[in-house]
């Protein structure tokens, strides 16, 4: 299946902590942005067709694949000046780079890379700045023999507030952590028909519009993931996930996984 990544956004919440115009989606992770994690694990699953949404900071993602150095993330062979990669990580890939404006909604992004899915009646969709564990082919799945128009992977909320439940008289009647209410958010993980479109308005949004009018229709399917996830909507979570990077905790890393395992 395609894939289709929306990385055009400003990313403000991370603007204090980037140089330049760089957008969020090429903060680092370890030695390669959050776009290449991402693009990483849906490759992992066997899916390698991606579309870029593009928008600010767009030549920073174009410079980024067009001088891609596969050593940097595979073994490789030095001798006599040349070198001999032993893996790679893209050379599989096909990746469409398509400008959809600078302040486009990102239903409007979605209308515009419409062209680029050459018809296919379901695709992927992905903010391409979360990371998780989630179990693809499982989610694709569900949501093909669900027959739905669109499905949304949801989470709990990953805040550390707290609700307070405060009586008539002012007294508190009970403490409960956001996390452990019967909460769910936007995960960022899509599943779409061709259908969705059909929802979208020019300058529209992926899901007040589009989500919400298959809500209302009952053909928006939820896929409930108690596992990894992880934003990096802020420069502290950024630091955050390339510090876990960096001991080695990389949940959302299948592919070394898997590569852990052929090597035993």
């Amino acid at each position: 299946m395609k894939v289709v990544l929306f990385c055009g956004g400003y990313g403000t919440r991370m603007r204090s902590g980037t140089p330049g115009d760089v957008p969020k989606p090429m903060q680092l992770v370890g030695p390669r942005p959050l776009i290449w994690h991402v693009m990483r694990y849906y490759a992992h699953f066997g899916h390698t067709e991606f579309i870029l949404c593009l928008g600010y900071g767009a030549h920073h993602i174009k410079d980024f694949f067009l001088n891609y150095q596969e050593t940097i993330s595979n073994d490789f062979v030095l001798r006599g000046g040349e070198v001999k990669l032993l893996s790679t990580d893209i050379s599989d890939w096909s990746i469409s780079f398509v400008q959809t404006g600078i302040d486009s909604p990102i239903g409007e992004r979605l209308r515009r890379v419409r062209d680029h899915l050459d018809g296919d009646e379901i695709f992927l969709a992905n903010y391409a700045d979360v990371l998780t564990d989630a179990p693809l082919p499982e989610i694709v799945d569900r949501f093909t023999a669900s027959g739905a128009g669109a499905s949304m992977m949801v989470v709990p909320p990953a805040e550390t507030f707290h609700c307070i439940e405060v009586g008539e008289d002012g007294m508190v009647g009970g403490i409960t952590p956001v996390s452990d209410m019967p909460l769910w958010i936007n995960g960022g993980y899509f599943v779409l028909r061709q259908e969705v479109f059909d929802h979208i308005p020019p300058g529209g949004d992926l899901v007040a519009d589009g989500c919400g009018e298959l809500a209302k229709r009952g053909r928006l399917l939820a896929y409930p993931h108690r596992g990894y996830w992880k934003p990096t909507d802020t420069v502290k979570e950024r630091i955050a996930l390339d510090e876990a990077y960096s001991r080695g905790d990389r949940p959302w890393a299948l592919w070394e996984r898997e590569q852990a395992v052929r090597a035993r």
